[in-house]
C-alpha cells in the first residue's frame, strides 16, 4: 500500500498545474484520461468554465481557518480527480481554498485513470468514485480520507437511489444546483468534522 501511495506521489501535480493541464487539453479538443468522447468534452468544458469562477468566489469561512490554522505538521492531501468529473469540479476548488491557508499543507493531485492502483486502495461502496482525497502525514500514513461528495450530498445520492434505483440526468443537474447554492459550505463543514476529529484522536 505505501509503496502505490509513494509511486502515485511521484506522479502527482499542483493543483495550478492540474488546472492547466485540464485547459490545454481542452484548447486540443481532448479530456483527460484515455476514453476519448464528445460528451467527456463537453463535461470538461463545462467543469472548466465552473472551476474558474469557483477559484474566484469561493469564500471560506472563520470557523475553517481557525481550525486549519492549527494543523502544526506536515500534511500531503492527495486528491484522485479527472477533469470530465462534475464533483471534483465543484469540490476540488474549495479543497485548495482550505489547502492555501496552512503551508503545512501540501496539495496534490493525480489523474484517476492514471492512478488505478491507488484508486482501488479507495473505493467507495465498490466503486471507482472521484474525487477522493487521502490525508497523508511526513511518514506517509493515512490521516484521514474524504469525498467523493460532501456527507450532504451523499445523504441526496443516497436517497434517491433508494427511491428511484439509480441516479439519472434529472437527479444529476439538481445536484449541480444544490451544489451552486451551496458554495463550498458543506466540503468546509467536513473538513472542520474530519480535522476535529484527527486532532482528538491523537490525544
Amino acid at each position: 500500500m505505501k509503496n502505490i501511495i509513494e509511486n502515485s506521489l511521484q506522479n502527482a501535480i499542483s493543483y495550478e498545474t492540474y488546472r492547466a493541464l485540464v485547459s490545454n487539453l481542452l484548447a486540443d479538443g481532448k479530456a483527460t484520461g484515455p476514453i476519448q468522447s464528445e460528451a467527456l468534452t463537453n463535461y470538461s468544458l463545462l467543469n472548466d468554465k465552473r472551476m474558474k469562477r469557483l477559484d474566484k468566489t469561493i469564500k471560506i469561512s472563520e470557523e475553517t481557518i481557525a481550525t486549519i490554522k492549527t494543523i502544526s505538521e506536515p500534511q500531503t492531501w492527495l486528491v484522485i480527480s479527472e477533469g470530465w468529473c462534475g464533483d471534483a469540479a465543484q469540490n476540488l476548488p474549495v479543497i485548495n481554498k482550505i489547502a492555501a491557508l496552512n503551508p503545512n499543507i501540501n496539495l496534490k493531485v493525480v489523474l484517476r485513470d492514471e492512478n488505478l492502483e491507488l484508486m482501488d486502495l479507495y473505493l467507495t461502496n465498490g466503486g471507482r468514485s472521484i474525487p477522493k482525497l487521502i490525508a497523508l502525514d511526513s511518514e506517509k500514513e493515512g490521516i484521514f480520507t474524504w469525498g467523493p461528495r460532501p456527507t450532504v450530498a451523499t445523504k441526496m445520492v443516497k436517497d434517491y437511489k433508494a427511491k428511484n434505483g439509480s441516479l439519472d440526468a434529472q437527479f444529476k443537474q439538481d445536484l449541480q444546483v444544490w451544489y451552486n447554492k451551496d458554495k463550498g459550505k458543506s466540503v468546509q463543514e467536513d473538513f472542520v468534522n474530519l480535522l476535529t476529529n484527527s486532532f482528538s484522536s491523537k490525544v
